[in-house]
Formats: C-alpha cells, structure tokens, sequence
C-alpha cells in the first residue's frame, strides 16, 4: 500500500468505495465502527468525495454534555488517566516483574536479587531496633548484615579503603565521593554500641 503526495491517500489498495451506491476505488480511510480513545478500529476505506462528506458529518464530541466537551479541549486531558506506574498502589510488593522478559544473560534477575535482598536486609534491621536509621544506611554502605562484629567490620573497611583510595586507582578521583561515605559510615558504626 503506497501512500501518494496527496496526504492521507493510498493508492493500489484494490478496495472499493464503502459507500453503498459508489463504484470509485477506495482510496481514503476513515474511522469505522468500534472507533474510541486508544485507537480507530476498524477503517473504511472511501473515494475522495465520499471521505470528504463523512468528514464534513464526523463529530467527536457526539453525545458529550458541554462540561464533558470543556474537559476534553482542556490541555491536560490526555494526562489525567492514571498510567499503572504511577498509581499509588504501583510496586507495593517493591519488587518489579521481570519474569516477563527474556535475560539470556541473568543481568535483570541478579539485579532484581540485589533488590529484594537490600530490602530484606533493612527489613531485618528495622525490626531488630538494635541500630538506629544512620546506622542501618552506614552498614549498607559497608556492605555488612546486622550480625557484623568490631573484627569483620575494621576488616572491611580496609577492604574498601583499598579498592577506593585514588593512589589506589592511579590517582583517579572518580572513586573520591565513594571513599568519603565508606569513611563516613565506619566512623558512625565504630560508635555504636550493637556492634560488639
């Protein structure tokens, strides 16, 4: 189906005027039956003349109160339907549904596990009552569980001090802001006293 310099026509469609009594190529489509917001439905397909008399006939706003045809010309009318993503029961499970995409390469799955796992985590922490909130990002940041001792937690920190330090990394700096939470965070968990 080639659309011609004529805007809106197809010629070659070896369709005949819907138009009971016309025997033109049917050149034009219009909206058929079924048409509403989310698209056409089905086309009819007519001549020129015909397309032009339904279209000077077609009226959207058929069957519309005045209020209801004021709200439809408003700008935002388009914008009030409340897409899933942003309703406010939207992700309450917090976790995504990736189980509808194919992830040859687990990248999805293991990032969704990174996810659920972070959640449990502070889950656990917030029902532990043992660390306060700063406390419970500073062990986020380190990378460490509630059961850390003052060993494992010193031991990370040199760990990280290591990977993020820029005479480390060739004096690159990119890794700087990272270094000062990691730095940040040990002097906050070096304080407290749930970790014994």
């Amino acid at each position: 189906m080639r659309q011609s310099k004529f805007h809106g026509r197809y010629e070659d469609t070896g369709r005949l005027c819907d138009h009971p009594s016309c025997q033109e190529p049917g050149e034009f489509r219009a909206p058929g039956s079924g048409h509403r917001f989310d698209g056409p439905g089905e086309w009819r397909w007519m001549c020129l003349e015909h397309v032009r008399e339904f279209n000077a006939g077609y009226d959207w706003f058929e069957g519309m109160s005045a209020e209801e045809i004021l709200d439809a010309q408003g700008p935002a009318s388009g914008w009030r339907t409340e897409s899933p993503s942003f309703r406010p029961t939207a992700g309450v499970d917090g976790m995504p549904r990736w189980s509808d995409y194919d992830d040859p390469l687990d990248a999805i799955s293991a990032r969704a596990a990174g996810i659920k796992s972070r959640a449990q985590r502070e889950a656990e922490m917030a029902m532990d009552g043992r660390y306060s909130r700063e406390e419970a990002d500073a062990l986020e940041v380190m990378g460490l569980g509630s059961d850390t001792d003052r060993r494992r937690l010193r031991r990370r920190y040199s760990e990280l001090v290591r990977r993020y330090h820029p005479d480390r990394n060739g004096g690159d700096r990119q890794y700087e802001t990272r270094l000062n939470k990691v730095v940040e965070a040990y002097n906050t968990l070096r304080q407290c006293r749930a970790i014994a």
